[in-house]
């Protein structure tokens, strides 16, 4: 499982890519909940990569800015993560840092807009955020 730096590192993640913008951010509205739950289960093969990509986040983020991850601001950590979309990292990545970002954002997103019941999307919040209607 995550250590407590990786867990820091990983919810400052989450809400770098779904910030509060008068709706909850990600890891209020449950995305933080579906990645745990996943990663006993669907996302069990892919637990190895989140703690190797999410060590190498933090390091990125001390070697570029001199603080962690989850301490730097959301703009800092926008720019940042744009940096590594683009492939443009400065330290050393035991994987490809662009690649397993796309895959993160992936399950953020599936964690926001999932069928409750599946750990995520927190009171049915996206849905309300979007407008969907559950019927029948």
């Amino acid at each position: 499982m995550l250590d407590e730096q990786q867990l820091d590192t990983l919810k400052a993640l989450v809400n770098a890519i779904i910030p509060a913008d008068g709706w909850p951010n990600g890891w209020q509205a449950g995305v933080g909940d579906y990645l745990l739950a996943q990663f006993a289960r669907d996302l069990a093969d892919c637990l190895p990569m989140y703690v190797q990509w999410l060590t190498a986040l933090d390091a990125e983020a001390r070697a570029i800015c001199q603080r962690p991850f989850a301490e730097l601001s959301l703009s800092e950590r926008t720019r940042l993560l744009e940096a590594i979309e683009q492939g443009q990292v400065k330290t050393a990545w035991p994987i490809d840092a662009a690649a397993f970002f796309q895959q993160i954002v992936e399950h953020c997103n599936e964690g926001f807009y999932s069928d409750p019941g599946n750990g995520g999307n927190k009171d049915g919040v996206a849905w309300d955020m979007i407008g969907f209607e559950v019927r029948g």
